[in-house]
């Protein structure tokens, strides 16, 4: 068997690039939302049941945007790692650290077995899992980018956003299965556990899908797009770029946790709706955003980026309207929400690079992407059952408002600036 390193490039087809890199994407986002789901599904009684439940789902949300607040720690130790060990080592180590954490979650024992001990343990082991989430930027979208037809970008921009709804629905169809055979209390002792050590089993398929991709040569690519720049160097000379870059995907990754983590944390606490009802509605969504995302691809090609997230912004009002169905209807709220939230979610990544000078792009969109999840996403499920508890469901809803104000906004002032130029 032939090994692979670093120093040995393989050329590949365009085709292959593709598999691999939907491959690593649809790994990554499938263990993010099992832990997602377990936040407001499973860890409000694991691990906090000597609170009410709905402060128990509050903290609960608090310990899972731990995770986005330490990518950036995570990116700057591995940035210092790319030097030493190049970047496949880098995104190796980076994997392995966010695998091990990811296993050990499911090896907590209760809050009824160590007491307080259990939810420090998951916050310290959430915030290791953001180190590994961001050592682990590998510029996929920034390669497939630079070796798409000029008239293709777009659509070869959104395959790595395949891999977002694509892991939500392996995900959710894994709960499903065990909320479905499970009885409560084998679900809430041991089975909600093996949804994490099947996070480490596709970690490993990752981690080698990764490394294909990182040590092969599809053409087109220049090495010098897919280097970090001097941190002082590039804040100096694109800070404004990051600051509207990073505003730019917000209002994806708002609609991203309103849709997925949202729904199923408020059926439980506020309705008498089936959990599982809500999770196959979430199934069917997601499988419907799979097909918004290829297509905000070809808008985008026949359109602009721009325009497709014009559009999806000017949807979220009406998403906003529709979120009292949630109670009654809730199939109204979650599959126009994951129409919308395919639409925006598959530019929402491949604006960024672009706005960058070339010696910029690489180091420059992982900065914007890390303080892009920080600002829309870690702290979504917690403001948004904060408000609902507070004011009602409508209140909800202009979280998601603002998050698409907040892109508009971004939009706005980065057309202005290339006119400007």
């Amino acid at each position: 068997m032939t090994s692979i390193n670093a120093s040995e490039q393989h050329t590949v087809t365009i085709d292959d690039v593709i598999t691999t890199v939907v491959m690593a994407r649809v790994t990554d986002f499938f263990g993010f939302f099992v832990y997602a789901i377990a936040s407001a599904l499973i860890f409000p009684r694991v691990f906090f049941p000597f609170l009410d439940p709905i402060p128990g789902t509050l903290l609960s949300f608090a310990i899972f945007s731990l995770a986005f607040l330490a990518r950036p720690l995570g990116s700057i130790i591995a940035r210092a790692l790319q030097v030493k060990i190049g970047r496949p080592g880098k995104v190796m180590l980076a994997l392995m650290v966010l695998g091990t954490s990811t296993v050990a979650i499911g090896l907590i024992p209760t809050y009824e077995k160590i007491g307080i001990a259990a939810p420090i343990l998951l916050a310290v082991l959430r915030f290791i899992q953001g180190v590994g989430l961001g050592g682990s930027w590998d510029g996929i979208t920034l390669q497939l980018k630079t070796a798409a037809p000029a008239d293709r970008t777009g659509l070869y921009g959104v395959i790595p956003q395949l891999g977002g709804p694509i892991g939500f629905c392996v995900a959710a169809a894994l709960f499903y299965v065990l909320t479905g055979f499970l009885t409560e209390a084998e679900l809430f002792s041991y089975g909600w556990r093996f949804a994490f050590f099947a996070v480490m089993a596709v970690n490993v398929v990752s981690l080698f899908a990764r490394l294909r991709l990182m040590t092969t040569n599809f053409g087109g690519e220049d090495p010098a797009l897919l280097k970090s720049s001097p941190m002082g160097e590039l804040f100096s000379a694109e800070w404004r770029t990051i600051i509207l870059t990073a505003a730019l995907p917000i209002c994806s990754y708002a609609l991203m946790h309103m849709m997925t983590v949202f729904p199923i944390s408020y059926t439980l606490l506020f309705t008498d709706n089936p959990i599982s009802t809500i999770i196959l509605w979430q199934l069917l969504g997601g499988s419907i955003a799979i097909i918004a995302v290829i297509i905000s691809g070809i808008l985008a090609d026949k359109y602009s980026t721009r325009h497709v997230l014009w559009f999806t912004c000017a949807l979220v009002p009406v998403l906003g309207l529709s979120i009292n169905t949630l109670e009654s209807a809730p199939e109204i709220y979650i599959l126009l929400g994951f129409v919308i939230l395919g639409l925006s979610y598959g530019q929402s990544s491949s604006i960024l690079p672009n706005r960058f000078a070339p010696k910029y792009r690489y180091s420059g969109a992982a900065v914007a992407t890390n303080f892009s999840w920080i600002l829309g996403a870690a702290f979504a499920p917690f403001i948004a059952l904060l408000l609902a508890w507070s004011f009602g469901l409508w209140a909800a809803s202009l979280y998601l408002l603002s998050g698409a104000i907040v892109t508009v906004c971004a939009l706005y002032l980065l057309e202005k600036r290339l006119k400007a130029k």
